[in-house]
């Protein structure tokens, strides 16, 4: 994919994964979040033996908001445990 189709993609899949999540951020925030979900998601399914993001379809947008979600739930999760520094 193009670098402008990888924006829209990572803006899209990043926006519907913050709303999945309930999280709030702008647009770049949303498009980085689409675009290294996308990998992480694709990351996961091949390990599952299954095919990554191959294009703009709706099977890779699924991927990349599984990922975005699991990179929102870490996020979450890391700074949860992170502990108080006077």
């Amino acid at each position: 994919m193009g670098i402008l189709v990888w924006i829209i993609f990572g803006a899209l899949t990043g926006w519907i994964a913050s709303m999945i999540m309930r999280t709030e951020g702008g647009l770049v925030s949303s498009i980085v979040l689409g675009i290294v979900g996308a990998i992480i998601g694709g990351v996961v399914m091949r390990l599952l033996g299954q095919g990554g993001v191959g294009g703009f379809n709706l099977y890779s947008i699924l991927v990349a908001v599984l990922g975005a979600c699991i990179l929102i739930a870490v996020v979450r999760s890391i700074r949860s445990n992170k502990p108080n520094t006077p």
